[in-house]
């Protein structure tokens, strides 16, 4: 299989040429020619597969220069009840992303679907506990290392760090917003003391980090000699993934083919939700997939609009669902690459007026860029908002009725999806972390402490280490230079 640019002026590449990158050269991102297509009888016999199985037969439709051996002992080593230890009580962590029926009211079924069981408590590792094992494969072969330099809101930096950490040809930059995490986040991050990890609180906001990262990206010749790779949602390999656990959570949610489910998901760069998007161009019989944002709501604007308009970093709210604090999703353009029909020169020239009028219109309207929003509800996409005082009475909602802790990311994907329940489609919510990541909110609305596995008690007294600079991307490339030696 080969992959393109969304922009249209970058060489084919295969999946081992695209892992260890992380934008296209002409500044795109990687996308497979085709989607992979997957048939009914698959999905019947998959039905039966254990979670690492599935993961190797999505896999080895995108992965298609690793031989399958290779594969499947990735997928095994990855995927295992030892890794995703942290399961809650009435969860069996073997399934690796057990699925919990929350309420059945008129034939809509409302289902949270555990992603957060993994060593960071994230659905992150998810991907990235693959992805680290990938990287160490790959460079071995090639008797290489790579510099990963990415950019975090809350969960991918630590989830990144959990995975490569001792890995080895592996050292990790990861930026992230100085003071702008959770206490928990931050402590999971900055107490690492492993020599290959490094950790950069930037004076800013997320955006601030993630434009870093792409102008790095950017720079090929920096890139090159410093042997840059990344691990944030731009990368396809960590996608694809996530795509792994749309299938097993419809499998698991229905008995036949015919059946379809929805998907509320906890949006912000908009890489988890692309996923469901990828998963449902291949087949997957997904009726709606729901975006949900916080206060920072670009995405809901423009699947209610057509209007895509980033935010000023003045305009990015600092809110108690912190990882969704994004006003650029960078992974949009993967959409927006299917939604106009893989015209490539309009994806490019559209992503250069991001960049010179901080976003476009697609509603149709005069003046706009296109019509193109018309066309959004073939995709099943629908979107909804929620805000601080709607996901703590919503925390407190699922605690009272079903006895279950949600962290405030998941809250706010179920706010969301109870206002698009459909009778007869059941509705998955994505749960994107453990309450215990978030506990000054659990405070604020249980008045009490999020429940914590073994292993983190006090972790926020632990020694701490991490450079403070400034959103100044050549003082970036200086300590990566400084501490690479290349």
């Amino acid at each position: 299989m080969q992959y393109i640019s969304t922009r249209g002026q970058a060489a084919p590449q295969s999946f081992s040429e695209i892992l260890l990158g992380g934008l296209a050269p002409d500044g795109g991102l990687y996308l497979p020619a085709e989607y992979p297509q997957v048939s009914g009888a698959e999905l019947d016999a998959w039905r039966k597969l254990s979670y690492a199985d599935l993961a190797l037969e999505i896999l080895r439709k995108f992965a298609t220069d690793i031989p399958d051996d290779d594969l499947k002992a990735l997928t095994r080593k990855t995927y295992t009840a030892e890794v995703y230890r942290n399961a809650r009580d009435g969860e069996d962590a073997g399934k690796i992303t057990p699925l919990r029926v929350l309420e059945e009211k008129n034939g809509a079924a409302l289902i949270l679907q555990a992603l957060s069981n993994g060593p960071t408590l994230a659905f992150k590792d998810m991907a990235m506990q693959l992805l680290g094992n990938l990287f160490e494969y790959t460079l071995a072969k090639q008797d290489a290392e790579l510099n990963i330099f990415g950019a975090t809101s809350g969960d991918t930096g630590s989830a990144a760090e959990y995975a490569m950490r001792g890995k080895k040809g592996i050292r990790v930059f990861m930026l992230s917003p100085h003071r702008k995490m959770s206490a928990f986040q931050t402590a999971q991050m900055f107490s690492l003391q492993d020599p290959n990890i490094f950790n950069i609180a930037i004076e800013g906001v997320f955006d601030d980090c993630q434009d870093m990262v792409k102008a790095v990206s950017n720079d090929l010749e920096f890139k090159n000699r410093q042997k840059i790779g990344t691990v944030n949602s731009i990368n396809w390999a960590r996608v694809v993934a996530q795509v792994v656990y749309y299938f097993r959570g419809y499998l698991a949610a229905t008995e036949s083919n015919d059946q379809k489910v929805s998907f509320t998901v906890p949006s912000g760069n908009f890489g988890n939700i692309c996923a469901g998007h990828i998963a449902r161009m291949m087949g997957l019989p997904i009726d709606k997939l729901i975006a949900a944002t916080n206060e920072n709501d670009v995405l809901d604007e423009f699947f209610r609009s057509g209007v895509y308009r980033v935010r000023k970093p003045a305009e990015t709210y600092h809110t108690t669902s912190p990882s969704m604090d994004i006003s650029k999703a960078s992974n949009f353009e993967r959409f927006i690459h299917d939604l106009l029909d893989g015209d490539r020169e309009r994806v490019r020239a559209l992503f250069r007026k991001v960049e010179t009028h901080g976003g476009f219109d697609l509603s149709g309207k005069p003046g706009s860029d296109g019509n193109e929003f018309g066309k959004v509800a073939q995709f099943g996409f629908l979107s909804g908002k929620s805000l601080h005082r709607d996901r703590l009475e919503t925390i407190r909602d699922v605690q009272a009725k079903y006895g279950v802790m949600i962290d405030t990311h998941t809250a706010d994907g179920v706010k969301v999806a109870r206002e698009h329940l459909t009778p007869g489609v059941p509705m998955i919510v994505l749960e994107t972390a453990l309450p215990a990541k978030f506990n000054e909110t659990i405070q604020e609305a249980l008045g009490r402490d999020a429940e914590r596995p073994a292993g983190f008690d006090r972790i926020e007294e632990l020694p701490q280490r991490f450079e403070v600079m400034a959103a100044d991307v050549e003082q970036v490339k200086k300590f990566i230079s400084r501490h690479t030696g290349l």
